[in-house]
């Protein structure tokens, strides 16, 4: 009979893996959600961190061109594998333009086949589209939203970034699933993909994320509700103090503890990015801070989980100060005492002093 103490240990295991490659990290992983904040890192490259051997800050932008990944909306904006992404496009039929939009979107589109790969600034200057209202409420160039929309759409893929700018280029995808059968194959995968990346997870956040595949197939929104019926015959499933939990149907709870290591993880790490399955395995709700005004702030800016074997014992904040980066501590109760804890800290602490080497000469966002 599985236990609470069995699910928090797969949660760890299950996703921090042994460090590999950078591509087969990012195969293993599928979607590594991506944020602009960098503090001190961005949340991709602190994702990627405990996963990859050797991995600095920025290997990720500086290698994009060479992998097999794409820029692209899954649950949140990220990284994902091309084998993902092919799952999710074309996205057509969902939404229709107003006839000014689409004719301005047709002029993009010809200036960038004709260019080749084309930086915001140049569409600017090019057709000077003047400003829209963004989603956070403020002023954007409704050349850079047209091009967002058109990126999402599918039309365009991001073929590298400079100095964080997103540089685009002309995308074609497949004609996508042929019937209804082919349609239902490709959204289950898509649900056995999220459900991979944050397994195990409780009921409730099992719909959670499954409804958030709208943003990864608007097209199929609709059909939502039925794989998600579907997926609840399908997965593994245990009930645990009145909650049902789920993961993989092939994959085994093993009974092995997790590494005797420390780890600084980010806040949207696969491990921690669900609050509601953080707080029933590790009793306290951690929470992303940054928007949060200072004064109401308990963990801190940027405040990193801490996980201890397979415990989340507390956070760290981490910061760059005169070229020197500094640790700050905060823990859930009291610090562990155990010797074998402080040995494992003080190596995380150099494992992220060596990721953060050269951090300064990063681009911006």
């Amino acid at each position: 009979m599985r236990t609470l103490d069995d699910l928090r240990c797969f949660a760890v295991t299950h996703s921090l893996f042994e460090p590999t490659t950078l591509e087969r990290a990012l195969d293993a992983l599928a979607f590594v959600q991506a944020d602009p904040i960098r503090a001190p890192a961005r949340a991709q490259d602190l994702t990627l961190r405990p996963r990859v051997e050797s991995y600095r800050a920025g290997d990720l932008e500086r290698l994009y061109s060479t992998l097999s990944v794409e820029e692209d909306v899954f649950i949140n904006y990220g990284f994902i594998t091309r084998p993902l992404q092919a799952l999710m496009h074309p996205r057509t039929g969902w939404s229709r333009w107003p006839t000014a939009r689409s004719r301005r979107a047709k002029a993009v589109l010809a200036f960038v086949l004709e260019r080749g790969a084309v930086h915001p600034r140049e569409v600017e200057a090019h057709f000077s589209h003047g400003t829209v209202t963004n989603y956070w409420g403020g002023s954007s160039h409704a050349t850079t939203h047209l091009l967002d929309l058109l990126h999402y759409q599918g039309k365009l893929r991001v073929a590298r970034r400079e100095r964080g700018i997103r540089v685009y280029e002309i995308r074609e995808h497949g004609p996508g699933p042929a019937g209804a059968i082919a349609r239902r194959g490709c959204i289950d995968a898509l649900v056995d993909t999220v459900v991979q990346m944050y397994a195990p997870l409780p009921a409730a956040s099992l719909s959670f994320v499954v409804g958030r595949l709208r943003y990864a197939v608007p097209q199929w929104r609709n059909e939502l509700g039925a794989a998600l019926s579907r997926a609840r015959l399908r997965l593994a499933r245990a009930r645990i103090d009145g909650i049902d939990w789920y993961w993989p149907p092939d994959v085994s709870i093993l009974d092995e503890p997790a590494p005797t290591a420390v780890r600084f993880l980010a806040p949207f790490d696969p491990v921690v990015w669900d609050r509601r399955r953080f707080e029933l395995l590790w009793g306290w709700p951690y929470r992303f801070e940054a928007y949060t005004p200072k004064p109401k702030r308990r963990f801190g800016y940027y405040a990193l989980p801490l996980l201890w074997r397979d415990r989340v014992v507390g956070w760290c904040n981490v910061s760059i100060v005169r070229g020197e980066m500094r640790a700050e501590f905060g823990y859930v109760r009291s610090r562990p005492r155990e010797r074998t804890f402080k040995i494992e800290l003080d190596a995380e602490v150099e494992r992220m002093r060596a990721f953060l080497r050269g951090v300064n000469d990063l681009p911006g966002t």
